[in-house]
């Protein structure tokens, strides 16, 4: 079995554009990769089965991106999968999606079917609108519910991300009063700091936790947000040297890590 990268995500803001006729949401975001990964472990199987072994059970999206992978190829090819997670559940950091998206890459080439970027991408928004993000992999503005996507140039960066221990449904967030109609931005350029996160006011006034990290955190760095639908809150930072120096200030019952821009996924050359 070999272990490959699932690198986690932030939204350097997301603005929530209005209701669309089929239900969704219209967004617009920023997606930025950092180097914290889980870790997808996968070997290929002649017999068709599809084994797992991590957490979440049969209803991990790592099962269900291959047996995807399965219907929409009719490949008779299985896998051997396991998960060692490394980003919070339900932190905004798109953990999950990430996974999904690994199997995805991995298994196109092992099981030889040999699709290209964008039919994988259609393939796996099916499993969750993060997802063809990760198949893209480049940082992006995503718009639409996520799935329309530009690659975007960003400078170089580490963020500290806090992790209140706290787990947020995106499903319930969108099914909140969220009425935020804010206006588009045009990118590029992109700046630091830029635009907010609609979701936040939403999700403090629920979490009290996540409202007090992110209010510690807004006190030292006053661009510091929220990722996705929460719960997890970042600042950027030009050096590891500042991120580090705020990360020891945090206090007791608080948690983070300082994690590093990337340019692209680890996987970025299997996708073609």
């Amino acid at each position: 079995m070999t272990w490959y990268p699932a690198p986690g995500k932030l939204n350097l803001f997301l603005h929530v554009l209005g209701l669309r006729a089929d239900g969704y949401h219209e967004l617009q975001t920023v997606f930025r990769l950092i180097d914290l990964c889980d870790r997808v472990g996968i070997a290929p199987r002649s017999d068709g089965e599809v084994r797992f072994e991590g957490p979440f059970g049969e209803e991990n999206l790592c099962v269900r991106a291959a047996r995807l992978l399965q219907r929409e190829t009719g490949s008779r090819r299985g896998a051997e999968l396991r998960l060692e997670k490394h980003l919070p559940v339900g932190g905004g950091l798109g953990g999950g999606s990430s996974d999904a998206a690994t199997v995805l890459l991995v298994l196109n080439r092992l099981w030889e079917v040999n699709l290209g970027r964008a039919r994988l991408r259609e393939i796996g928004l099916q499993l969750g609108a993060d997802v063809p993000f990760f198949i893209f992999g480049r940082n992006a503005v995503g718009e639409g519910v996520g799935e329309r996507l530009r690659a975007l140039e960003l400078p170089a960066a580490w963020y500290l991300v806090l992790t209140p221990q706290v787990s947020v449904s995106t499903k319930e967030m969108f099914a909140s009063a969220l009425t935020a109609d804010t206006k588009r931005l045009k990118i590029p350029p992109f700046f630091s700091g830029q635009g907010r996160n609609d979701f936040e006011p939403v999700v403090t006034a629920r979490f009290p936790e996540i409202a007090a990290q992110l209010a510690w955190l807004k006190s030292r760095c006053p661009q510091a947000r929220m990722t996705g639908s929460g719960a997890c809150v970042f600042a950027e930072f030009e050096t590891r040297v500042l991120a580090d120096v705020v990360q020891s200030q945090l206090p007791g019952g608080m948690s983070g890590f300082v994690a590093q821009g990337l340019e692209r996924h680890p996987l970025h050359d299997r996708a073609d």
